[in-house]
C-alpha cells in the first residue's frame, strides 16, 4: 500500500503537537504540587502557632489564679478574676479554631500580646502591693516590739515605783519606844494589886522621823486584859481592813521630831491578876507594844 506524502506530513504534525502538550501538562502538575506543599507547610506552621498560643493562654490563666492567692483587696481580686476568665475564653477559642483560619489566628495573636501586656502590669501591681504589705508587716512588728518593750519598761518602772512607795511608806512609819504601862490607884499613886487599879497610864516616845509627813495624828491605845479582851473599850478604828476596838485615843501634832506622849485608860470593872499588854497605833499601823504583870 502506498502512503501519500500529504498524509505523512499531517501525521508528523499531530505527533509533534502531542509531545508538546505532554510537556506542558507535566510542568503544571509540578507547579500544583509545589503550591500544595507550600500550603501544607503554612498549615503546619499555623497549627504550631495555634498550639503555642493555646499553651501561653493556659499559662496566663494559671498565673492569674496564683496571683489571686493571698490578695485581700476585693477590687483587685475581681479584676484578676475577670482577666483570668478572659484568658480561659481565648484559650477555648483557639482549641476550636481550624489551622486554616489565618485571620482568626492573627486576631488571637494580637489578643495574646494584649493579654501579655495586661498580665505584666498586674504582676507589677501585685508585686508592689506585696512589698507594701511586707513593709507594713515590718512596721507592725516593729511597733508591737516597741509596745512590748515599753510595756516591759513600764512594768519594771511600776514595780520599782511600788517598791519605792513601799520603802517610803515603811521609812515614813512612826515608831514608839520606851513604852511603860503604869497601873494607878484612885489617888493617882502606883497600884500593885489588881483590886486597887482604877486607871492605867501608858507613856511612850515617838521617835524622830523627818521622812514622815508632819501634821496632826491620832494615837490609839489598845489595852488587852489577861483574858485577851479589850479593857475599857471606847470606840473603833480601822486596822488592816477591819474595824477593831481601842481603849484610849489622843490627837497629837507631830513635827517629825522626837515626841513624848501619855494616854490614860480609866477602868471601872473588876480586874484580874495576870498580864496586861498595851498596843499603840498611828496611821493604821501598830508602832509599838509592851506588857506588864499585875498581882492579885
Amino acid at each position: 500500500m502506498r502512503i501519500k506524502p500529504y498524509f505523512l506530513l499531517t501525521l508528523c504534525g499531530l505527533l509533534l503537537m502531542a509531545g508538546t502538550w505532554t510537556g506542558c501538562k507535566s510542568d503544571a502538575e509540578k507547579q500544583l504540587e509545589e503550591k500544595n506543599k507550600e500550603l501544607e507547610d503554612l498549615r503546619q506552621l499555623a497549627e504550631m502557632d495555634r498550639r503555642e498560643m493555646e499553651n501561653e493562654y493556659a499559662q496566663f490563666a494559671a498565673q492569674y489564679g496564683e496571683m489571686k492567692k493571698g490578695i485581700r483587696d476585693d477590687s483587685l481580686v475581681a479584676r484578676l478574676d475577670a482577666e483570668q476568665r478572659r484568658a480561659q475564653q481565648l484559650m477555648e477559642e483557639l482549641k476550636n479554631l481550624k489551622a486554616t483560619s489565618a485571620a482568626e489566628i492573627l486576631r488571637l495573636k494580637r489578643e495574646l500580646n494584649t493579654v501579655r501586656a495586661v498580665l505584666r502590669d498586674y504582676i507589677r501591681q501585685v508585686d508592689s502591693l506585696q512589698q507594701l504589705n511586707q513593709a507594713l508587716i515590718g512596721e507592725r512588728d516593729a511597733a508591737l516590739e516597741e509596745a512590748d518593750r515599753t510595756r516591759r519598761e513600764n512594768s519594771s518602772i511600776s514595780e520599782r515605783n511600788a517598791d519605792l512607795t513601799e520603802r517610803v511608806a515603811i521609812a515614813a512609819q512612826l515608831n514608839a519606844t520606851g513604852i511603860t504601862i503604869q497601873p494607878l490607884k484612885k489617888n493617882g499613886k502606883a497600884a500593885r494589886k489588881s483590886k486597887d487599879i482604877k486607871r492605867f497610864s501608858i507613856s511612850f516616845t515617838i521617835t524622830r522621823n523627818v521622812t514622815a509627813q508632819a501634821g496632826n495624828r491620832k494615837v490609839y491605845v489598845r489595852l488587852m486584859k489577861p483574858n485577851k479582851q479589850v479593857a475599857a473599850p471606847s470606840g473603833n478604828f480601822e486596822y488592816e481592813g477591819r474595824s477593831i476596838e481601842y481603849s484610849a485615843v489622843k490627837t497629837i501634832e507631830y513635827t517629825g521630831q522626837e515626841q513624848h506622849v501619855t494616854l490614860y485608860v480609866d477602868v471601872s470593872e473588876f480586874l484580874s491578876a495576870g498580864q496586861y499588854s498595851a498596843h499603840i497605833f498611828v496611821d493604821g499601823q501598830m508602832i509599838g507594844s509592851n506588857a506588864i504583870n499585875v498581882e492579885k
